[in-house]
């Protein structure tokens, strides 16, 4: 979790350690393939690299490619960093584990489309901007026993999640939950979540959920 992050990049948090802890727990044989999807400073790559994974990660920003790189030279781990959207630059592979910790903070219609540093965090209305993308191409880059681990906020919809990975084929469930302090954005937008319904008027905490889905053999 001692990531170097460059400015602007997406910095190592709560949801980051939990998908850590969870990716450390999987069986790793020799060469095993993984994909970081949304690498961010790259840190979920590493912890893979460390398990003895091959490892490839993406990223839409050139600033986080650049910071998984960079951070990939530091600890010396064989990690492949890809500029690109999502499972773009690694059409036609498969892999053996895919981790993802995309956006999914539900963001009010008048931001827009998102850009800079919110495209980290902001997901459209319902949180599910990307999450329904991960979902929907995902499972057809999993070899057989292949293992999908996302993790994501409550308040965007666990349940959907499970349902689109079941749809597709796939053993799905919430393996792990924390509870954590709001962050700076969601402390500012808690009016407009709890007008939607989404947070309880004395709500100050918010719900980490990681889910493992794999696909039978």
């Amino acid at each position: 979790m001692n990531a170097l992050v460059l400015p602007g990049v997406y910095a190592p948090q709560d949801d980051t350690e939990l998908l850590a802890e969870v990716i450390a727990e999987e069986p790793y044989e020799p060469g095993t393939e993984v994909l970081d999807v949304g690498t961010g400073s790259g840190t979920l790559a590493l912890a893979a690299a460390r398990r003895g994974a091959r490892v490839t990660a993406v990223d839409v920003s050139r600033r986080a490619v650049w910071t998984a790189r960079l951070n990939a030279w530091l600890t010396r781990l064989p990690v492949r960093a890809r500029r690109g959207n999502l499972f773009a630059p690694v059409r036609g592979r498969t892999f053996d584990v895919i981790v993802a910790n995309p956006p999914y903070v539900p963001a009010p219609e008048a931001r827009g489309v998102p850009r800079g540093r919110s495209r980290a965090w902001d997901a459209g209305d319902d949180g599910r901007l990307v999450l329904d993308r991960i979902c929907r191409d995902a499972p057809a880059l999993l070899r057989p026993g292949g293992v999908l681990l996302i993790v994501h906020s409550a308040l965007s919809g666990p349940d959907r999640t499970l349902d689109l990975l079941r749809a597709a084929g796939l053993k799905a469930a919430v393996v792990r939950r924390r509870w954590i302090a709001f962050g700076p954005v969601l402390r500012a937008r808690k009016g407009w979540l709890r007008e939607r319904g989404l947070l309880d008027a004395a709500e100050e905490r918010e719900e980490l959920v990681v889910i493992r889905a794999e696909r039978p053999l």
